[in-house]
């Protein structure tokens, strides 16, 4: 008989360590954190009875290493280890170890892992089970017809070691640049391809299966936004599929699970076609980053449920009966209309108001830094029907104070208020379709500025404003002039007291003003950072960073025409074949390859012209903005 388990150790960080710790916390049990150096202070630190440091940063020397858990565990007299996602959580041989160690592993066993791992012998044993599969493509003998081909990692997930490939010439490149992140992320880099299907729906079925012979398919979850494969909204049940369908996912999910003598909670994923046809793409032997959707619409604690299969308890032969609908956002933080660059640096400020689940791995005045996921929250909306939670997800991250770094807040708003989402069109291509819709800049800016600026006027002690300005007499005098800038435009607020056009000046103190623009009072809510280098303003026409602008700008800030700098704290991975100082470069040619938070992003020439200068070097760690090189553009004809 399996013991039971008394004290839990979590082989992961941030906001799923946070959440199982949540659970084990509410059943009695101790928890264990583990951390990398760069996590020492984290939240799911904080939270932990008890926390033992893995020396290192990066996540091979830290949360890969499964020796160095496995002694964390037992030193701190843990007897039962839940890895969460990603890292570790589908690595059969780690989950071996946790067993031979004497501790419960919170998992499926390590042979369904294995026969699950690799894509490619999953997707044999789906075939021979007779689940639904797209046939796979030889990328050496791949022809124009089999364009456009998706190459995925055959060891992960999450979006990393995936290629989108429309044009031969690009394959080589792509099968490297997707076998280089797969080894990075996964220490794996075997890469496989198949056809990509346009427009597809991603639609997946939980699972939960006991050593009892039950298995419970928990529904279906539509997770098709997404962004460089990985998800961003997600919800259940996943809406407008007819019944046929969802009873044939289900069916294929529990033969999926069966054919592995699955146990724990695990979820099979499938591509579903515009006209209905659904193909399985993976099984993830764990828990999902969405599994509160289905946690809120079946009333379970699938963390809870994880436990108590392990301890060997048996699951009642049929779940319970689903209701209303759930709505999930990831929060991250990271920059869309920069082609989702991700942030770093303080975050100031978190605070998402409303009924709504928020589960995080960060609060106000943590740092994120490069080596990690940039996401910093799941927002989750519950409600009776599917219009009532999209509504009030996006009221409430409309209404978040996010300050310190820039998110994909906005993005998220607008996508759960754009009219396809609304009605259900839903696709894996949305955002080719609507991100540059969806990344314009918030309006108003030029309001917020003048918030800014009537708050900056009060003096440090929170007296009012008229108390400085002297009680607001009508007298015109000389304008205040104050500059600003904001997603890159720059605003020169010039104000009187009481003179502004289009607006009037209801109160102003150091962090709250009230304006009457165009005859609707609003109110502005203005904080600073800690060395008053940003302002944040929020208000119901939207959130603004805004940056003053000093009166003599800097003269070091002045960078020679044609640099590369560094758009994040990262590591060159790479650096083009045979660039060197005097190198022609052409437009858009990729000269080096940096990594931040576990993706590669490409450096790319802004222009056709000559390589002057080359500062980076492969190995090599740079802070955002360092000089990688610098392009002299080639006169124009």
């Amino acid at each position: 008989m399996t013991p039971q388990i008394s004290s839990l150790l979590v082989a992961n960080r941030g906001e799923i360590a946070v959440r199982i710790f949540r659970t084990a916390r509410d059943l009695g049990l101790a928890t264990v954190a583990v951390h990398s150096d760069p996590d020492a202070d984290a939240l799911h630190v904080r939270t932990a009875d008890a926390a033992v440091r893995l020396p290192g940063a990066a996540p091979a020397d830290t949360y890969l290493r499964g020796d160095l858990v496995i002694k964390a565990a037992l030193t701190a007299g843990a007897d039962a280890v839940h890895p969460g996602y990603g890292f570790l959580s589908e690595n059969a041989d780690f989950a071996r170890q946790v067993q031979d160690s004497g501790l419960t592993w919170i998992g499926p066993p390590p042979e369904a892992i294995e026969a699950m791992a690799s894509k490619t012998r999953a997707k044999e044993l789906m075939r021979a089970a007779g689940v639904p599969l797209l046939d796979p493509v030889d990328p050496a003998t791949a022809t124009p017809a089999d364009l456009p081909l998706l190459l995925k990692a055959a060891a992960g997930g999450g979006g990393r070691g995936m290629r989108v490939v429309r044009d031969l010439d690009a394959l080589k490149e792509a099968l490297h640049a997707a076998s280089t992140e797969a080894v990075s992320a996964f220490g794996d880099g075997e890469v496989f391809a198949e056809p990509y299907v346009e427009r597809g729906r991603h639609v997946e079925v939980q699972i939960l299966a006991d050593a009892h012979g039950t298995v419970w398919a928990l529904g279906t979850r539509d997770c098709s936004l997404q962004r460089r494969h990985q998800k961003v909204i997600e919800e259940a049940p996943a809406p407008g599929l007819p019944d046929t369908l969802r009873e044939s996912l289900h069916a294929a999910a529990v033969a999926a699970a069966r054919a592995v003598s699955y146990r724990g909670a695990g979820t099979v994923e499938f591509l579903v076609t515009a006209d209905g046809r659904p193909y399985f793409l993976e099984m993830n032997t764990r828990l999902q980053v969405e599994h509160p959707v289905t946690e809120a619409v079946f009333g379970l604690d699938l963390v809870a449920l994880q436990l108590r299969v392990a301890e060997g308890a048996a699951l009642p032969l049929s779940p319970p009966r689903p209701t209303g609908h759930a709505v999930e956002a990831r929060l991250y933080a990271e920059d869309p209309a920069q082609d989702w660059r991700p942030q770093t640096g303080v975050l100031h400020t978190l605070d998402i108001p409303g009924q709504v689940r928020v589960d995080t791995g960060f609060t106000g005045g943590d740092t994120v830094g490069i080596h990690y996921d940039p996401m910093l929250a799941k927002v989750v909306a519950h409600a009776p029907t599917r219009a009532e939670a999209v509504r009030a997800l996006a009221h409430a991250l409309a209404g978040a104070r996010i300050h310190g770094l820039t998110t994909n807040r906005e993005l998220l708003v607008g996508s759960l208020r754009h009219p396809e989402f609304g009605a259900a069109q839903l696709d894996t291509g949305f955002y080719d379709r609507h991100l540059a819709a969806l990344t314009e800049t918030a309006p108003d800016a030029g309001t917020a500025a003048l918030a800014a600026a009537l708050a900056e006027a009060v003096p440090a002690r929170d007296a009012p404003l008229a108390a400085r300005l002297g009680g607001w007499r009508n007298v015109r005098s000389q304008p205040q002039t104050r500059r600003y800038t904001s997603a890159g435009t720059e605003y020169e607020v010039q104000y009187h007291p009481v003179d502004h056009p289009g607006v009037r000046v209801l109160s102003a103190e150091r962090h709250l003003v009230t304006l009457e623009v165009d005859g609707i009072r609003r109110m502005f809510h203005v904080k600073r950072n800690s060395n008053n280098t940003e302002v944040y303003v929020d208000s119901a026409l939207g959130a603004h960073t805004l940056t003053p602008v000093p009166r003599f700008p800097d003269p070091r800030d002045r960078t020679e025409p044609g640099s590369l700098l560094a758009p994040m704290p990262g590591t060159v991975v790479r650096v083009a074949d045979g660039l060197a100082p005097g190198s022609h470069v052409t437009a858009g040619q990729p000269l080096l390859w940096l990594e931040a938070m576990k993706m590669e992003h490409r450096i790319l020439a802004p222009a056709s012209g000559t390589l002057t200068a080359l500062h980076a070097v492969t190995g090599q760690q740079v802070e955002f903005g360092a000089l990688l090189a610098v392009v002299q553009e080639e006169p124009q004809p």
